[in-house]
């Protein structure tokens, strides 16, 4: 088993992987910024190392981290999602060094990293992907007659793109003209690369994801889906566990294209193979997250899996504890992502200090966060503070208990997303569980929610100025 393990990551995510290191008894390396030196998973690990003043820099330089993490006595790393995590630079790296890279190898990141090599690969295994360019787009003009041949709308896309970025949808032949060179441009600013694709757009589809693990020794399972559909200019805000959406049949079938698709590219590790649902009820392949997802937390909540701790096992070449038919699920659960935003206000970051923060609780509510009352959010990274996650027996009971867990949440200082997800809460078409990527646009009265805050909120927050002004 590993020993010491360096997290390549910051916030909540790295407070995660802490607390899966403290329950296997590996001890825990962080790494911060001088912005993040106050940050909750510095305080939380066994040890931490300064990166330096760049608040970026350091998260990013792939060969730094690992010499870090030589120096600190590490045997393996863990990148968490985002910054390295889907970057096979480092993956390759650790192997060079010596060290355990907690997650899939680099060839395999890099093929599935690359948009146009993983719809090759899918295809290649008999898993549908929509019909679009054969491979990366070489101009303008091949954009437009291949987007003749497979029928407006289209969507172009980055190759390496991620994250909402580097894609635009066309509607016409204008459109691609006027977002050709705006997608390269963003390409090729965010990730490092011009290439782009072009596929069909399937209009307002449900969006459905799947979560697989893979071991060294030949077992692939999967662990049921999450419905991702809302979601705002393509970030997820709110997932749920499993989809409200499918019947068994579609359940089925789609958690076993998901296998299907990790075995025919060598997966191993935890991974996410996402999909998109249209009104016909054909699935489509879109991409795969060869990393831990922001949302495995309701998948976890509806198995009772700690996906983490089977990430570590898997990485030290120990076979999977359980077989598909001895994996059960067991009611419904939803993640808030809980961001730093001002939803009346085009969700513009609210960074600032969190004068008082209190977590919501009770039966079936879980906080995973990395922020304290008096904690300055720095402006630097993602807007996300926290992540509630609500688990019910039932979905109406999960839609009550949601709203009971928001209302309980006090975060105070700045602006929130937590009165926005309410009002989704409150509305029929969201309670009826029969929703799709459009739901929010469709939907723009949700931004009129009220802003004033319950009785007791005010009450509480009357309460906890007294005590703080009388040193209690």
């Amino acid at each position: 088993m590993l020993r010491k393990i360096l997290i390549a990551n910051r916030g909540e995510i790295a407070v995660r992987v802490i607390r899966a290191c403290a329950e296997m008894g590996i001890r825990s390396a962080a790494i911060y910024s001088d912005a993040d030196r106050h940050s909750l998973h510095v305080k939380k690990a066994d040890e931490a190392y300064s990166l330096g003043s760049d608040p970026l820099a350091g998260y990013l330089n792939v060969h730094n981290i690992v010499n870090l993490a030589l120096a600190a006595g590490c045997d393996a790393i863990h990148p968490g999602y985002g910054f390295l995590s889907e970057n096979p630079e480092l993956a390759s790296a650790c192997a060079r060094r010596g060290i355990t890279f907690i997650g899939p190898s680099a060839a395999v990141i890099a093929r599935m990293g690359d948009k146009t090599e993983a719809r090759l690969a899918m295809q290649q295994a008999g898993v549908p992907v929509t019909p679009g360019s054969p491979g990366n787009l070489d101009s303008l003009e091949e954009a437009l007659q291949c987007a003749e041949q497979v029928g407006y709308p289209v969507m172009l896309k980055a190759t390496s793109g991620g994250g909402g970025r580097g894609i635009r949808r066309c509607d016409d032949p204008m459109a691609l003209r006027r977002n050709y060179e705006r997608v390269i441009s963003e390409a090729t600013k965010a990730f490092g690369r011009a290439e782009v694709f072009l596929e069909r757009c399937v209009v307002n589809p449900r969006h459905i994801e799947v979560q697989v693990l893979a071991d060294h020794h030949g077992n692939c399972v999967h662990l049921f889906e999450r419905d991702c559909s809302i979601q705002r200019r393509n970030q997820k805000l709110i997932e749920i566990a499993p989809s409200p959406q499918l019947d068994e049949a579609q359940r089925q079938y789609v958690n076993g294209l998901a296998v299907l698709a990790a075995r025919a590219v060598g997966y191993t590790n935890a991974g996410t193979v996402e999909f998109l649902l249209d009104d016909d009820g054909r699935f489509y392949f879109m991409e795969m997250n060869t990393r831990i997802q922001v949302e495995h937390t309701i998948t976890e909540t509806i198995t009772g899996v700690d996906l983490v701790e089977e990430q570590i096992r898997i990485a030290a070449g120990l076979p999977l504890r359980f077989k598909q038919h001895e994996i059960a699920r067991r009611g419904f659960a939803i993640q808030f992502r809980i961001n730093a935003e001002d939803p009346k206000n085009n969700f513009l970051p609210s960074f600032g200090r969190i004068s008082r923060y209190y977590a919501p609780g009770g039966p079936g509510v879980r906080t995973d966060g990395a922020i304290y009352t008096g904690y300055s959010i720095p402006p630097h990274y993602d807007s996300m503070l926290a992540k509630v996650i609500v688990w019910a027996l039932n979905w109406d009971d999960v839609l009550n208990r949601s709203h009971r867990a928001l209302r309980d949440m006090g975060l105070y200082g700045l602006k929130t997303t937590i009165p926005f997800y309410q009002a989704i809460l409150r509305h029929p078409e969201f309670r009826s569980g029969c929703f799709n990527t459009g739901f929010l646009e469709a939907h723009p009265e949700l931004l009129n929610y009220s802003t004033k805050r319950r009785r007791e909120d005010f009450a509480a927050a009357v309460a906890a100025a007294v005590a703080a002004h009388a040193g209690l």
